[in-house]
């Protein structure tokens, strides 16, 4: 064997334990949760997804969700989780019990001083919610929400508690919430994605922290269940429209090309992530289509507009809130909404 040969041999050999480490655990949870997954999966390649769990063991009541993330907001001790023990500890030291042997996070070795709520409480409902007075209008729905306050985490930095939040670990590679939604309960709309993000940016003084697509990434399922980052400006997706000379015949038959030469790949070695390939190709042909009808918001009425507080494509987090509503009435599973500062 000449070393030309070896070379290729190496590759190969590289290829396969990269493929087989990337996908056996996908492999493995399909085949625990719904063992046809995998032949669906090599059956019609490019087929809408329907979901793993499917039939559905319980009857659904949500269809979609819209997940706000307001990244640098207020603290949950200001807003839903009223701690009285704080104002009777007002500026004395944080007690030893809470401190010894924990990653502290604090400024230039100043001491840890307690600090009681800023902003007073009342009970809202007949349920008797304590939720801080800047909120009076949750305060009038608070029979109708939930609010969790058992949720903890030991990450201290922003960073990796954004992705313990969204991923419910700190290390990342894990797939995020809206991955596992779409993979287990399928999609609804054949020309826009399963898992939507739209990203805006605050007017506040403080520096935004940074974003990451491990956010919205899908870790270790296929591709094709990850989040599809919309711009808050413009054309939401790039490239949205044909080049001038390009027709949508023209463009319908790049697409069938495409997927006719990646079937044969797909055949050959078996990869899924040529199935999220074909897949995501026939999906932004359709986007074409779907999209300008989205952003199109001529159809709504001026107290609509004035209620969100917006004109529409503005970039604000107003405007994704509108937009969002857009996407869940047009059938998309998991919209999440990233606003930072």
């Amino acid at each position: 064997m000449n070393a030309l040969d070896q070379e290729v041999l190496e590759i190969a050999r590289r290829t396969f334990f990269f493929r087989s480490t990337a996908y056996v655990g996908t492999a493995a949870l399909a085949t625990l949760l719904k063992p046809s997954m995998l032949r669906a999966m090599n059956g019609k390649v490019g087929a809408p997804w329907r979901g793993v769990a499917d039939p559905r063991h319980l009857v659904p009541r949500a269809k979609r969700v819209i997940f706000l993330y307001q990244a640098g907001g207020p603290s949950h001790l200001e807003t839903f989780d009223y701690k009285p023990k704080l104002a009777d500890m007002d500026g004395q030291p944080m007690p030893e019990s809470l401190t010894k042997g924990q990653p502290i996070a604090q400024l230039q070795g100043e001491p840890l001083k307690c600090l009681s709520p800023q902003f007073k409480f009342d009970r809202y409902g007949e349920s008797g919610q304590q939720i801080c007075q800047l909120f009076p209008k949750i305060g009038s729905i608070a029979d109708d929400i939930a609010i969790v306050r058992s949720l903890t985490t030991e990450q201290i930095n922003h960073d990796p508690a954004h992705t313990f939040m969204n991923t419910g670990t700190s290390i990342s590679g894990r797939p995020s919430l809206g991955s596992w939604l779409v993979y287990g309960l399928g999609v609804e709309s054949e020309d826009l994605p399963g898992f939507v993000v739209l990203t805006s940016q605050g007017k506040g003084t403080i520096t935004p922290q940074p974003i990451s697509s491990r956010q919205w990434h899908s870790g270790f399922l296929p591709s094709r269940f990850q989040g599809v980052e919309f711009r808050s400006t413009g054309d939401p997706v790039m490239y949205v429209g044909n080049p001038p000379g390009v027709t949508r015949n023209r463009q319908r038959n790049v697409i069938d090309a495409a997927t006719h030469l990646n079937r044969l790949y797909q055949q050959a070695a078996g990869d899924p992530e040529v199935a999220t390939r074909i897949t995501q190709f026939e999906m932004a042909f359709k986007m074409q289509t779907s999209v300008p009808d989205l952003v199109d918001i001529s159809d709504e009425p001026q107290h609509v507009l004035d209620m969100y507080g917006t004109k529409g494509a503005d970039g604000s987090f107003a405007a994704n809130c509108l937009l969002a509503r857009r996407l869940a009435e047009r059938g998309v599973r998991f919209i999440q909404l990233y606003h930072r500062a």
